[in-house]
């Protein structure tokens, strides 16, 4: 399985950025998808996922409201449409999957994210 990250940049607060994730190497079904962040000096956190034959997100509490994760099942990727940005989101986004009943196996590249004040 390999996952490719894109997307990140530079944006001003309360800007946007789509972040995709192209996936590779094997079908999906019973897979889920999500994204992480790790900022500076933090630990990893859990953002968001989908599960890639329902469709169905979950959201951490800081995500609610202004991210939204969503896949495209003929290009094989998921999404993360980040609105109202704020610097506190600045951080190392990484995409990852893994069969639902196994959690995370397989982890893509990072994509920075920076969000200025």
């Amino acid at each position: 399985v390999q996952l490719q990250a894109s997307g990140g940049g530079l944006v001003q607060a309360g800007g946007s950025l789509r972040l995709s994730c192209a996936a590779s190497g094997r079908t999906f079904s019973g897979y889920h998808m999500g994204w992480f962040r790790q900022a500076p000096g933090k630990e990893r956190e859990f953002v968001a996922r989908i599960t890639w034959s329902g469709g169905v997100t979950y959201y951490a509490d800081s995500a609610k409201g202004r991210f939204t994760i969503s896949r495209d099942i003929t290009k094989i990727t998921v999404y993360l449409q980040m609105n109202s940005l704020k610097p506190e989101d600045t951080a190392v986004y990484y995409c990852a999957t893994g069969a639902i009943v196994k959690g995370y196996e397989f982890w893509g590249q990072g994509t920075l994210v920076t969000v200025s004040s």
